[in-house]
This record gives C-alpha cells, sequence and structure tokens, in this order.
C-alpha cells in the first residue's frame, strides 16, 4: 500500500514539500521509507496528490508532488454533536465517526455529562489518522466544548438537528428523514445530537423538541451506549440521504 498523508501547505505538481514531524517520523521510522518511494497527499482544499520521497534523512523528509490523482470533494454537511465521553470511548468515536464522514464535531456539555474535559489535540490527531486510512480528501473540524445552552443561544436555524432521542416521541430516524426526501423543506446542513452516558435530562428533551429545527428520532428498542447511539445515527444518515449510496473511486479500490 501507498502511504496517505495529511498535510497543511497548498499543494500544486512539481512543487517540493517538507513534511512535518509527525508525517516525516511515521515515513522515516514507522514505515521505514526512503527516496525514490511514492506517497499520496491531500490537504482538504486541493484533492489528492502523487508524490515521492526526494529527501529523506534525520533532519528533513521532503516531497516532490506529481500529478493530481483525484478532485477534491466535500461531502453531506453532517455536524456531530456529542455529550464528552471518557477518553477510550470519545477516541473511538472520534475515529470511528471520520470515517463514516461527519464533517464537524461539536461536543456539548449536557446536565448529565459525566466527562468534565476534552483533549482536543488528540482528538484532532485521530482526525488525521481515521482521514488518511479511509481515503477521504476532508478533515472533519473538532470544535471547543461549549454547553448544551450556548449552542443552541447560537445555533444557525438553517442547520437542522436529528435529537437521538431515547425517551418520549419520535419516529425511527430513517422514516424521518425519508419524510424530507423530495420536500421542498429538505435541509442542506443538518446535524445529530447524542447526549451522554447518563442520557439528556427530562428538561432538556422537553426545551429541544419545542424548537422548530430539530426533529426527535429513535434507534430502535434498546438503550444504546452513547458512543454507539452516534454512530449508529451518522450510520443511517448517511444510508439515507448522504453518501451511503457511494463506491469507492476505482483508483483507490484494491486490485484482486
Amino acid at each position: 500500500m501507498v502511504p496517505r498523508l495529511y498535510v497543511t501547505a497548498d499543494l500544486a505538481a512539481g512543487q517540493h514539500l517538507s513534511l512535518d514531524e509527525r508525517a516525516a517520523h511515521y515515513l522515516r521510522n514507522v514505515l521505514r521509507r526512503a527516496v525514490g518511494d511514492p506517497v499520496q497527499v491531500f490537504n482538504g482544499r486541493d484533492g489528492e496528490y502523487a508524490a515521492t520521497i526526494s529527501k529523506c534523512d534525520k533532519r528533513l523528509v521532503e516531497l516532490t508532488l506529481d500529478s493530481q490523482q483525484r478532485l477534491q470533494d466535500s461531502g453531506p454537511d453532517i455536524w456531530l454533536c456529542f455529550a464528552p465521553l471518557k477518553k477510550d470511548a470519545v477516541d473511538f468515536l472520534v475515529e470511528k465517526a471520520t470515517e463514516l464522514g461527519v464533517a464537524a464535531f461539536r461536543p456539548v456539555f449536557t446536565q448529565n455529562t459525566a466527562a468534565s474535559r476534552l483533549n482536543l489535540d488528540r482528538l484532532t490527531a485521530n482526525t488525521i489518522e481515521a482521514a488518511e486510512q479511509c481515503e477521504r480528501l476532508t478533515l472533519p473540524k473538532v470544535a471547543e466544548p461549549v454547553s448544551l445552552d450556548q449552542c443552541l443561544s447560537s445555533w444557525d436555524n438553517n442547520r437542522h438537528i436529528l435529537l437521538c432521542a431515547e425517551a418520549g416521541d419520535a419516529l425511527p430516524m430513517a422514516d424521518a428523514l425519508h419524510r424530507f426526501t423530495g420536500t421542498p423543506s429538505k435541509p442542506n446542513s443538518w446535524a445529530i445530537l447524542c447526549g451522554p452516558e447518563g442520557g439528556f435530562a427530562r428538561t432538556e428533551l422537553d426545551r429541544l423538541t419545542k424548537l422548530p429545527f430539530v426533529t426527535p428520532v429513535g434507534l430502535g428498542p434498546r438503550i444504546l451506549r452513547a458512543d454507539t447511539a452516534a454512530l449508529a445515527a451518522l450510520s443511517i444518515f448517511q444510508a439515507v440521504i448522504g453518501d451511503g449510496k457511494l463506491r469507492p473511486p476505482q483508483s483507490i479500490r484494491p486490485s484482486r
């Protein structure tokens, strides 16, 4: 497999690109690649480029960019708003949600949230590694945590919230999404909102369900873990109105 790396620099054919410490260490010390070996790079803006290692020593790993292999795409505009979880659970959630195509992570402190802080640098590193592995061309944004009150007070009403409600009236999520399909009111921007391990407080659910840009949805008869619920909801969204019907580009499918 040709290594695939996220970089921050602008990309263009013929450009020489010096890698940062993370990417240089990965190529040089983990994969033990050398001058002349192929690499693929992306930055979330300019598509994906083939490259060749042109310099590799203890001080510097440099690439020379060849041709563009894939044009930039954006994917569905779907955010994941979630109550912060404990370290292992939130790491797992961020990694898998990145693979499932989420566009942004918005941590939200609710009344029953157990975790009190998040390491945003670590979460961003998790998104980079997952994006490199799953062949996506964009990198999800990781926002600073806010309270539920702050989140709702600054919310853009044009972004529709799918509220994963463990109590109260709610349509199965797929049915709720199908109701939007083909209607003039179908939003272009979406968010999935999942509660903490202890669930939303009754007052929070009451407030949320009264908002015109919120649709309560159900995920089945079982009470799911917070990370499971978020990933299940994201999977359903992508399957019904997201990019779940698309296939990987022919250029990145494994040969048989």
